[in-house]
């Protein structure tokens, strides 16, 4: 596999063909490629909401209304959207969870190795807690790196994809009833099959020249 051809072709999606859905085998990578995204210290500061259903789609779609109108045809006729959710505390609680499934992973040879982990994890949530100050947006952060997995990801099983900021977190929040189970939504994501009134898939793609963004030493 050459990768690079996927990241050269892959391009967001501004129309999807509703009558195309994605099968539930590639759906089902889809989500492996979610969970098992990089992040930070291992913290997994995320939950993934996936919406396949029309019933399931009308409800995100909500948040695509007024000045973001134009992500609701994106939404409703993509085949699954998937809502990218950053945790709103990195809580006590997440943190022993995340240690207990790395334990019953194998991920700790001797009891030393769990106790430097949780050491470990501990001090960068201090950092960006009460040092930095941007636990936020440190949180955030890692919901991104799974956000590029997805993109890339859904290019080489050839499933087009269009990231979305342009809805209102508020009113998606409370639509899926997110804060009261200690996320907010960040990103979301329409996964499915270019239509003929996708433009952006025959413009050619532009990114700046190599010499430009790299500096090799």
């Amino acid at each position: 596999m050459n990768i690079a051809h996927y990241a050269r072709t892959r391009h967001s999606t501004k129309a999807f063909d509703a009558a195309r859905k994605i099968p539930d085998e590639t759906i089902a990578q889809l989500r492996e490629l979610l969970r098992f995204s990089p992040s930070s210290v291992n913290s997994q500061p995320w939950h993934f909401v996936m919406a396949s259903t029309e019933a399931g789609k009308a409800r995100i779609a909500r948040a695509a209304q007024g000045g973001y109108s134009y992500n609701e045809a994106k939404i409703l006729n993509a085949s699954h959207v998937v809502v990218l959710c950053a945790r709103t505390e990195m809580s006590g609680a997440h943190l022993e969870a995340v240690l207990g499934q790395e334990e019953r992973d194998g991920r700790f040879v001797a009891p030393e190795a769990r106790a430097g982990q949780q050491k470990t994890r501990q001090s960068y949530v201090d950092l960006h807690r009460y040092q930095l100050k941007d636990a936020q947006h440190w949180m955030e952060k890692q919901v991104y790196l799974a956000l590029g997995t997805l993109l890339l990801g859904a290019a080489t099983l050839e499933v087009n994809a269009c990231p979305m900021e342009g809805f209102d977190a508020q009113v998606l929040d409370q639509e899926l009833g997110l804060r009261d189970k200690g996320f907010t939504s960040v990103v979301v994501v329409g996964l499915g099959y270019s239509a003929e009134a996708d433009f952006n898939r025959k413009l050619p793609k532009s990114r700046m020249a190599a010499e430009a963004v790299f500096t090799d030493l």
